[in-house]
């Protein structure tokens, strides 16, 4: 048995190959409603499994049942002649049973017959068994599983085409249906996503489903915080809601590309509007006839990991209009770029893991299937106390744990830790400093080095006296780097003040001297004692790892 199949799932799994599967009666429906509702369902990106070959043969081969066992979703489009190809009634059977062991989802369609002829066996059904009864006469227990079959699944919650209006009306309201049901995440689905459904939750508290207006939601948080995690979970719950959809990952990284920006603008076009040969290399839309298509298209659009105020103009500004109940979602780590787009109670910002939650997710990459021992969770608590919530940096912990085997190979990995930061960690966090004027990287430096922890009022004071502008703190704040503590103190996250050290250091690892910052006690003295000095302006602290500059 062949089968025809579109591209990737909307939603992937590691266990099934496919969205949808169609069991159906070849000779009855291939040629109108199945091909139509194949075709609706590829439209929709879904792989869909189906026979393309004629019904041949008393017996399904071994691939198509692998294929039902591997689906998410089956289809049963129960049609005059289906009863009469023993080929769909054993389908029918497996699908049932994939249901039952599963939990696979299940939807029946009467096409052109009524439920009650498929429940009881009535009319054409009742002829089809009758043949049935007399060929398998000495093997009845078949006939009874088929029969039994048909009424379980006749009792399914389903479609009758002859109460839906148009065949065009049932195939859109039956991949609604799809849609909702797979988009619905189960627990497997979210398995590794700790503290996940709290703040999707929140998110889409945000959002106005309801709503005749174009509603834009910005998702903020430094970087490596799961901004990304969350607006793809928000997007597959709710993507059947709309005409059509489209998440644009990594824009920042896309748009450095040549011609990068328009790249990602007609791909976005291309997808909205199911046009493969749409083509604008120009700062205007274009074609007339797309901003009007555009104009009747209700869509939901995710712009991930947006650096730039041009990203958002070119991609969902200007002269871009979306349909009615549109939804913009902008995942970023800057939250001035949202300022001019959204509003401030449309801006979510994501927090950190809280404890439990961090110390779930790094036992879930560092121990898999172990159970923490008394000593293995003390050792945890010191690793959630330096990532401090940051997904990315427990994910990647504990991966590097894992392949830690003793309790001494876990405290030497912990020591080293603090003195060489993970470089994935770091590249990631980096990629806000790099993005940052030069007067803010400054600013950065000084309060990773020296003025963490400090009043806010005299770090700006010790900024305007070494000249930097003390506006650079807001923006840091915009691009949640640091934050401002309930007692009016400067805070940064630890993993954020590594890099910025680790930047410092960079300058000349060996001869601290040469470099324009010290803070380590280490540091301060061997610089002192050997008047190895260099460059003029060095800032000195002996306050450690941890304290301000005096």
């Amino acid at each position: 048995m062949a089968s025809s199949s579109s591209s990737a799932a909307t939603i992937s799994s590691p266990r099934r190959k496919y969205d949808v599967f169609l069991s159906f009666r070849g000779e009855d429906t291939r040629k109108t409603f199945t091909s139509h509702l194949h075709a609706a369902l590829l439209r929709k990106k879904l792989q869909t499994y189906i026979d393309s070959e004629l019904d041949s043969g008393d017996e399904i081969g071994p691939a198509l049942l692998e294929a039902i066992e591997k689906s998410k979703l089956s289809v049963i489009i129960f049609s005059k002649n289906y009863a009469s190809s023993t080929w769909c009634l054993d389908e029918l059977v497996h699908i049932l049973g994939c249901k039952e062991r599963d939990g696979q989802f299940v939807i029946p369609i009467f096409y052109d017959i009524s439920p009650s002829d498929v429940r009881k066996q009535q009319e054409s059904y009742a002829v089809a068994f009758a043949k049935l009864e007399e060929r398998f006469k000495d093997c009845m227990d078949k006939v009874l599983q088929w029969r039994d079959a048909l009424e379980k699944a006749a009792n399914l919650s389903g479609y009758d085409s002859n109460k839906a209006g148009t065949e065009a009306d049932l195939v859109e309201e039956v991949v609604r249906d799809i849609l909702n049901k797979l988009n619905c995440k189960n627990s497997d689905d979210l398995k590794g996503l700790v503290e996940i459904e709290t703040k999707v939750e929140q998110i889409e508290s945000l959002l106005c489903l309801d709503s005749s207006d174009v509603c834009i939601v910005g998702i903020w948080g430094m970087a490596g915080i799961g901004k990304t995690t969350l607006a793809d979970v928000v997007y597959h719950r709710l993507s059947s809601k709309f005409d059509a959809c489209c998440f644009l990952k990594n824009v920042r990284e896309n748009s450095e590309e040549k011609d990068g920006i328009y790249n990602l603008r007609n791909k976005l076009l291309r997808e909205i509007l199911d046009d493969e040969n749409i083509n604008i290399s120009a700062p205007s839309m274009g074609s007339e006839l797309a901003k009007r298509r555009l104009l009747c298209t209700k869509v939901l659009i995710v712009l991930d990991d947006v650096s730039d105020s041009r990203q958002l103009e070119l991609l969902v500004g200007g002269d871009l209009q979306f349909g009615v109940g549109s939804t913009i979602i902008i995942t970023t780590r800057d939250r001035s770029l949202l300022n001019e787009k959204v509003n401030d109670d449309k801006i979510y910002e994501v927090k950190g893991l809280k404890h439990d939650g961090a110390l779930q997710l790094f036992h879930l990459h560092a121990l898999k299937n172990k159970s923490p021992t008394t000593v293995y969770t003390e050792f945890s608590r010191k690793v959630i106390d330096y990532s401090q919530g940051i997904p990315l940096a427990l994910k990647t912990l504990g991966a590097l744990f894992h392949r830690c085997d003793t309790e001494e190979d876990w405290d030497e990995e912990l020591n080293r830790l603090k003195n060489f930061p993970i470089e994935k960690i770091q590249n990631v966090l980096r990629l806000s400093y790099d993005g940052l004027e030069e007067n803010e990287k400054e600013c950065f430096l000084d309060i990773a080095c020296f003025l963490k922890g400090a009043d806010v009022y005299i770090a700006r004071g010790i900024l305007d006296i070494r000249g930097f502008s003390v506006t650079g703190i807001q923006i840091l704040i915009d691009k949640s780097l640091i934050s401002i503590s309930k007692k009016n103190c400067l805070e940064m996250h630890d993993l954020l003040q590594d890099m910025g050290r680790t930047i410092v250091r960079e300058q000349c690892r060996d001869e601290p001297g040469k470099r324009n910052r010290l803070w380590a006690a280490d540091d301060v003295y061997q610089v002192l004692e050997n008047d190895t000095v260099r460059i003029k302006n060095h800032e000195l602290s002996t306050t450690g790892d941890s304290g301000n500059s005096f």
